[in-house]
């Protein structure tokens, strides 16, 4: 077996066990640094943009990023859904995803780089994770285009990357599927476990923590001051 077989079966494994170790160590031992550690009250103008640009971008990222990976080229065959025309769709959903993505997180660092008080409290483990991040990003858009056929030739993923991330879910990971894979590509998956592997370790871990139950909380009723002096 070689080297690069050896990698694309293993690594994988080591970032799933980096992920769910470390979220479990960061959740047992670290429960007060589970946090975003909010910058609002530094500034806000910036913030307002930034964040739900980013969050926004990132969120449907994730969608179209589970999409592609899980469901085979076959079933959206069946479902009348072309190669041509899912490039597209993947070109414009995934292009406006990604650049909202790359300006939020543009913004947020610019915002962190110039405010005074919220660069004071930037960690070393903020920058590395910001870093990586960009990284994914920008890698993630490079894809996009190069799988599409604007720059350079196009490539169907699903028939290399997809088919690889299937079979590490199921325990039977085929790492030539991966090797077939256009060097950008693997570059993408590679940076890609990078950042899940420092996620558990970075305010970044307050994903795994989102308030999804406000979104279905009761109503929660006030009285006027009228209402309440009368």
């Amino acid at each position: 077996m070689k080297a690069g077989e050896i990698f694309w079966d293993v690594v994988p494994y080591v970032t799933l066990a980096i992920v769910v170790v470390g979220t479990w160590w960061r959740y047992r031992y670290d429960k007060f640094g589970w946090t975003t550690r909010s910058s609002q009250l530094y500034e806000r103008r910036l913030l307002r943009i930034a964040s739900p640009l980013f969050h926004f971008g990132i969120l449907v990222v994730i969608v179209g990023h589970l999409i592609g990976l899980v469901i085979p080229e076959s079933w959206t065959s069946a479902a009348g859904l072309s190669e041509h025309g899912y490039h597209v769709q993947a070109l414009l959903l995934g292009g406006v995803a990604g650049f909202c993505t790359l300006a939020g997180v543009v913004l947020l660092v610019y915002r962190r780089r110039t405010t005074g008080p919220v660069f004071m409290a930037t960690t070393k483990n903020d920058k590395t994770m910001y870093v990586v991040l960009v990284a994914a990003i920008v890698a993630g858009l490079a894809t996009t285009l190069l799988g599409s056929g604007v720059v350079g030739e196009e490539h169907n993923y699903r028939e290399t990357v997809s088919p690889w991330f299937r079979s590490v879910f199921a325990l039977q990971p085929d790492a030539e599927a991966m090797q077939e894979a256009p060097l950008a590509f693997q570059l993408h998956t590679l940076i890609g476990m990078l950042l899940f592997a420092v996620w558990p370790f970075t305010r970044l871990v307050h994903a795994f923590s989102a308030p999804i139950g406000y979104l279905f909380r009761p109503y929660v009723v006030y009285r006027s001051r009228d209402a309440a002096g009368s």
